[in-house]
């Protein structure tokens, strides 16, 4: 346990475990025995997987009732800090369980090999998938639902919790009705904390940390302004500061403006935009805190928020901030450059037409007028947002190949023969998998710089085995890219491009 995070209250343990322990050795998590998992639950199908541990569907023998347990494996703990961090999330859980909104505990187990916490199953899915799905959504509905999400930042904040990972993929819905509640879930990052502890650890995931985490110096309202990067996304479809590269990001949340300019924000009612403004106010000690924004009149007044639907661009923008990964993009161009002239003519008319000039490549001048020629009214931002998902290799043009990938994407080009095609691109010497160092010289082939390939094959190795099979490839290809920072909560992956995001400086000096 690091020295600026207090000792969890006694309260936190349940009563018939609080007995003193005099040591808890060096390799458990748990400071008492517990009985076999297995004894008591049967485990079932995998629902999700995350940075230490995986998710599966498991029911209790006895009543049949079914939950959810998450298995983390002991050998990714790889030191004593590792072991707080899980015994820290699981009395955070029972600190927090009796809140409606949070994900409530049922028990923990421990062997040689795994910590296993079962707790309440939600089969509603994420938050972040309920919104792609639905398509529309109203103020009122998002205010509903960031009413919600503030109150479990408000409850947190009442018990001395720090949550540091607010994001949509961590609030589920209970039950997959309309009328489903919502709640919150891995605290695995969360701490304890006092009134005016300062903290200095930088963790998180990248669009929803706050500008005092990246300076390393903080406290609780940090989740406040990662609610407020949540509900600039349920309103817009897109996170209000965002870029290519992690680096980038990270200027943009230090010095970025926030735009409500583009669609759709000039429909939207200027409380909400107030309230998002003091949300995301820079200065801790001016923004809102989680009560504040809970007495906001956009979310107390219905009249303030109004219920009709936003435009549905809202829907494709979320879709395009939801970006492939890099290896889908090289592999897209991949099957688009080994299509037949019959298959791909039609794109190749639509790509002479826009590239006027006929320089083999398309500037954003040149897509916004083709743009118009074929009928399209997209905003001039959401225009830019195609070109920069389409430029892979960050030129600052779309050359033919990137278009082509760009447009296959869109006509979800992804037949067998053609992920065979890819995946063996990849695969140079054939031994049924894509390494590390197989990603790396395809990356120099396409010109590519900054890949974080690490990420990209944590991202898509199921099995955890450091490469990518076929069965892995195809289902990343054929998977929606619904990801939204998915597996980027590790301790390490915020500080890899942050000296970056000043310039090469070190970032404590910037406080």
């Amino acid at each position: 346990m690091s020295s600026n995070e207090t000792p969890p209250p006694q309260s936190t343990v349940p009563l018939s475990q609080s007995s003193p322990v005099p040591t808890k050795p060096s390799n458990t998590v748990l400071p008492y025995q517990t009985p076999k998992l297995r004894d008591h639950y049967t485990l079932g199908k995998k629902l999700g997987q995350g940075q230490f541990g995986t998710t599966y569907l498991c029911t209790h023998k006895q009543t049949s009732e079914l939950y959810a347990c998450k298995s983390i494996p002991k050998r990714k703990l790889l030191c004593r800090e590792d072991y707080e961090d899980v015994w820290r999330e699981i009395q955070i859980m029972h600190h927090l369980s009796e809140h409606p909104n949070v994900v409530r505990i049922k028990g923990t187990y421990e062997d040689g090999m795994f910590v296993h916490i079962v707790m309440e199953l939600c089969g509603g899915g994420e938050l972040f998938d309920r919104i792609i799905q639905k398509g529309h959504f109203s103020e009122r509905e998002a205010a509903k639902l960031i009413k919600t999400i503030v109150g479990v930042v408000e409850a947190c904040h009442s018990l001395g919790v720090m949550h540091r990972d607010l994001k949509p993929e961590n609030f589920l819905f209970d039950t997959p009705a309309d009328d489903a509640h919502l709640k919150a879930t891995d605290f695995g990052l969360s701490v304890f904390y006092k009134p005016g502890e300062a903290f200095s650890d930088v963790v998180g995931s990248p669009y929803y940390v706050a500008p005092e985490v990246l300076l390393k110096h903080y406290g609780p309202e940090v989740d406040v302004w990662s609610a407020g990067v949540i509900l600039y996304i349920l309103l817009s479809g897109v996170p209000p500061f965002w870029a290519e590269t992690e680096s980038g990001i990270f200027k943009q949340i230090l010095r970025g403006k926030l735009d409500f300019v583009s669609d759709p924000w000039p429909s939207i009612s200027n409380s909400a935009k107030d309230l998002i403004r003091k949300m995301l106010e820079r200065d801790p000690k001016k923004r809102l805190s989680a009560h504040e924004v809970l007495c906001h009149p956009w979310i107390v007044d219905d009249r303030v928020a109004p219920d009709r639907p936003l435009d549905s661009a809202v829907l494709s923008r979320l879709k395009q901030f939801s970006a492939m990964n890099k290896l889908k993009k090289m592999a897209l161009r991949v099957i688009a450059e080994k299509l037949s002239e019959e298959e791909i003519g039609g794109l190749k008319e639509l790509f002479r037409m826009i590239d006027t000039d006929n320089s083999g490549s398309i500037t954003f001048e040149e897509l916004k007028e083709g743009l118009k020629r074929v009928g399209s009214n997209l905003m001039e931002s959401e225009i830019k947002d195609l070109m920069d998902a389409a430029d892979i290799d960050n030129s600052g043009t779309i050359d033919y190949g990137e278009f082509l990938a760009a447009t296959l994407h869109l006509n979800k080009m992804e037949r067998e023969e053609n992920l065979i095609a890819a995946f063996s691109y990849f695969d140079k010497d054939g031994s049924g998998y894509i390494t590390i160092d197989e990603l790396q010289h395809a990356c120099k082939e396409f010109g590519l710089g900054d890949v974080e390939l690490e990420e990209i094959i944590k991202e898509t190795d199921q099995d955890n085995d450091g490469r990518i099979d076929y069965g892995e490839f195809a289902a990343m290809m054929r998977k929606g890219d619904g990801g939204m920072g998915r597996n980027r909560t590790m301790r390490s992956n915020l500080n890899f491009n942050l000296a970056d995001a000043f310039g090469g400086k070190d970032p404590s000096a910037a406080i």
